[in-house]
């Protein structure tokens, strides 16, 4: 049997990286395992802490997939 987890509802919902469980990493807080994973794309960089602080998971997505002008790394 499959286990989906790609919504936040349900009972699997908890494990989806949309799920807001954040955590504390390096000194950081992340809303979501959505924010760290796309602002991971951009480590080193401003754009890294922009997609940290972005107010809702999916925003952090949209940030993380907005590859203009980004991906120099510091």
């Amino acid at each position: 049997m499959a286990i989906y987890f790609y919504s936040t509802a349900g009972d699997y919902g908890c494990f989806s990286n949309f799920s807001r469980h954040g955590f504390e990493l390096e000194g950081k807080f992340w809303k979501t395992s959505e924010h760290y994973f796309q602002a991971q794309k951009f480590a080193g960089t401003p754009h890294e802490e922009e997609v940290r602080r972005a107010g809702k998971p999916m925003l952090a997505a949209q940030l993380g997939r907005d590859r203009r002008d980004r991906c120099q790394v510091i």
